[in-house]
C-alpha cells in the first residue's frame, strides 16, 4: 500500500493506493487489448471481405493465407467469424475487468492458438520465403502465448481491489494570542 500526504491550507490530504495484484491487472488487460485488437483486425476483415482476406492477410505486403491453399468463401467467413467471437470474449472481460472471464478467454485462444500454431509450424507453403515464414511463425505463436499467459497471470480475486477514497485531515485553526 501506498500513502501520499498533500498539505492543503486547512489540513492534510491523504491517498492511499492499494497495490493488490495491481501489476498482474495490468498485463491481464495489455493482453486482453492485445487480443481483442487481433480478433477485431482478423476477424472483421475476414467476415467483411472474405476474398481480400485470403488474397492479402496479415496486409504489409504478405500474403500468408493465399499461399496455403485454394479460396474457399465459406471457410473464410468461418475463420472471421470465430476471431470475431473470441474477440468478443476477450471485449467483455476487459469491459467488465472480471478475471474469470479473461481465464474463459485465455483458456479460448489457447484452445485455438496450439493447433493453429501446430499446422503451421509443419506447413510450410512453397511461395513463402525463409524470412516471411519466421515473422508468419512468431505471429501463429503470439496467440497461445498470450492465452497461456492469460491463464497464469490473471489474479485470484475476480475483480481489482477498488481504491480508498481520499480524505482531508482539517486542523482547528489556530488564534494568534491577544495582546
Amino acid at each position: 500500500m501506498r500513502i501520499s500526504l498533500r498539505g492543503t491550507g486547512d489540513g492534510v490530504r491523504v491517498n492511499f493506493r492499494l497495490e493488490i495484484n495491481r501489476r498482474r491487472w495490468i498485463a491481464l488487460l495489455t493482453m486482453l487489448g492485445v487480443l481483442t485488437a487481433i480478433g477485431l483486425y482478423s476477424g472483421l476483415w475476414a467476415v467483411v471481405a472474405p476474398e481480400s482476406f485470403y488474397n492479402s492477410f496479415p496486409g504489409f505486403g504478405l500474403h500468408w493465407v493465399r499461399a496455403d491453399g485454394p479460396y474457399n468463401h465459406h471457410l473464410a467467413g468461418d475463420v472471421g467469424a470465430f476471431f470475431l467471437a473470441l474477440a468478443a470474449i476477450s471485449g467483455a472481460a476487459l469491459y467488465y475487468r472480471d478475471s474469470v472471464i479473461a481465464r474463459v478467454s485465455g483458456f479460448g485462444w489457447l484452445v485455438f492458438g496450439v493447433p493453429h500454431a501446430i499446422y503451421h509450424a509443419f506447413h510450410r507453403p512453397e511461395t513463402i520465403g525463409g524470412f516471411e515464414f519466421t515473422l508468419e511463425l512468431l505471429a501463429v505463436l503470439l496467440i497461445p502465448a498470450l492465452g497461456l499467459a492469460i491463464l497464469l497471470v490473471a489474479p485470484r480475486e475476480r475483480f481489482p481491489v477498488p481504491e480508498p477514497a481520499p480524505f482531508t485531515l482539517r486542523f482547528p485553526r489556530r488564534e494568534p494570542p491577544r495582546r
